[in-house]
């Protein structure tokens, strides 16, 4: 019987892809890197991944805190086409921002970054790399740093002194100056957005915009937030990306617009301005600045206009809504806790007194206040989960294999209520600052309480926040009795948003407890 001839290269093929197939199979079975990944919860389903647990009625927070009780301290979930790092345990969040922060310090695509962001040119959003540094040095140094706040801090004095003179009259104009109800969150909003639009453009945001669209300007910096957090398909699976099931991306484009339009205006304003000579060195907002640092540079794939625009969009967006929601969060602590109210009061009255305001130079002096606001930045951190970071390289976390392109989330609201840290974690207690925990800060320092994150990524204007929240509440509290519309104790039912905002509006009554003459 005869064989019918068979060529070296037909036997051949076939078994060389026999063999690549069992190395690659061998490789992905018994490689030390796949038994070191990090635990994956059950019910993921094809494609989708475990989005469906994300899902649900409950804050993404409580969510991620329950499969971190069944999971630890680091996990990993799919969506769609992304691996996502969840992080739980103080331990694990330092190793991220120290030993391996440069490995997470990148941002991933997604559209609300590429439609809100100006194509990812706002640095808050950026890849990491030298357009990120170069603009947070300037947006730090020109800014934040603590000799250009200390330039500046007769802006903030200012808008909390016009601020304060508001409530005094409402108060005046409502039962001959005894009670009055308000709505505190549009209050301390106010503070926040005209003092950082002072700093960043030169002008108040109540009064540039009188008859010429503020309502609609304000509604999409709020817009901002909310669309920011949108579910878009496209972000699991890119191949989608020319699809907007749900509108969303429609109205992402809308709202930049919108801002775009905004801060052109007041570009080309402070362009005509600079070119006539008008403006004086120690006049010179943060736009002026970013004008003369930025205005002959080249940016690979970006003109100046649009990364000064970004830039002060950042700073914008970064000082208002997260200071307004840490304000709101913190007045409504103290008025549940009636026993807290009382020794912030007390300490005003003892280094302040009834005879005059307090001042930017008593802060030192109050700290029980002081524990207060540090109390409400670990209850309630304003972004619950951390913003996205993205590795753009292999790395190790807790003894687990963490590949490259790997998205990290941070559970603040979880890790800063670890009982193993805080005793009592889900109760307000500004004592522990005072004593157990007095040693702790909130700058990234101490692990345990990273409300403004930590490593190269930290939040870059810590201090201006601080400042705001300080000296809001001394003259606020040391000038108003504040008490809840009822008994009943105020609601602290949360959003679930970007932000960890109140379901149900702060309303207060307000009495004067300072004679206006001391400030007029």
């Amino acid at each position: 019987m005869e064989f019918p001839h068979i060529s070296t290269p037909t036997i051949a093929l076939p078994a060389i892809f026999a063999l690549l197939f069992f190395l690659y199979a061998l490789f992905t079975l018994f490689s030390p890197h796949r038994n070191r990944l990090p635990p994956q919860p059950r019910g993921a389903w094809p494609l989708i991944g475990h989005l469906p647990l994300l899902s649900g009625k409950e804050p993404n927070h409580t969510t991620l805190g329950k499969l971190a009780d069944v999971y630890g301290p680091i996990f990993m979930l799919r969506s769609g086409a992304n691996r996502i790092l969840i992080v739980s345990g103080w331990e694990v969040a330092r190793e991220c921002f120290t030993v391996n922060d440069k490995a997470f310090a990148s941002r991933p695509k997604f559209a609300a970054a590429q439609l809100l962001g100006y194509d990812y040119a706002m640095f808050a959003l950026s890849q990491y790399g030298p357009y990120w540094s170069h603009l947070r040095k300037i947006a730090t140094l020109e800014l934040l740093a603590n000799h250009r706040l200390e330039k500046l801090k007769h802006i903030l004095r200012s808008e909390v002194q016009i601020s304060i003179q508001k409530l005094h009259q409402f108060c005046k104009s409502n039962n001959g100056g005894n009670k009055a109800s308000m709505e505190m969150e549009t209050w301390f909003g106010e503070i926040a957005l005209n003092t950082i639009f002072r700093m960043v453009v030169g002008k108040r945001f109540t009064t540039a915009f009188e008859g010429s669209g503020g309502a609609e300007y304000r509604h999409a910096l709020e817009d901002f937030f909310s669309l920011f957090t949108s579910f878009v398909p496209s972000d699991l699976f890119p191949f989608l990306k020319w699809f907007d099931f749900g509108g969303h991306k429609k109205a992402m484009k809308k709202t930049a617009k919108v801002l775009d339009e905004m801060l052109d205006k007041w570009l080309t304003e402070h362009r005509e301005r600079r070119n006539s000579g008008e403006v004086a060195p120690e006049e010179q907002d943060f736009m002026h600045v970013m004008l003369s640092f930025i205005d002959n540079e080249e940016f690979p794939g970006y003109d100046s206009d649009t990364v000064i625009k970004s830039t002060c969009l950042t700073m914008i967006l970064g000082g208002f809504h997260t200071t307004t929601t840490e304000m709101t969060w913190a007045l409504s602590l103290l008025l549940n806790h009636e026993e807290a109210y009382e020794k912030v009061q007390k300490e005003l009255d003892e280094h302040v007194g009834r005879d005059r305001v307090a001042r930017e130079s008593d802060l030192k002096n109050l700290i029980y206040l002081q524990a207060v606001v540090k109390e409400t930045l670990r209850m309630y951190p304003a972004a619950q989960l951390s913003v996205p970071h993205e590795s753009t390289e292999d790395c190790i976390a807790a003894g687990y294999h963490i590949p490259a392109k790997t998205r990290l989330w941070v559970n603040l609201y979880r890790l800063q209520r670890d009982p193993s840290v805080w005793e009592n974690p889900n109760e307000f207690c500004p004592e522990r600052f005072l004593t157990t925990q007095k040693d702790f800060d909130v700058k990234g320092r101490n692990h345990q309480l990273i409300p403004f994150g930590a490593g190269r990524r930290i939040c870059p204007a810590v201090n201006f926040a601080l400042q705001i929240l300080h000296q809001s509440f001394a003259r606020l509290l040391h000038e108003f009795e504040i008490g809840r519309p009822s008994e009943e104790p105020l609601n602290m039912e949360e959003n679930a948003a970007l932000n960890l905002t109140k379901k149900i509006p702060l309303q207060v009554v307000l009495t004067p407890r300072v004679s206006t003459k001391v400030h007029e």
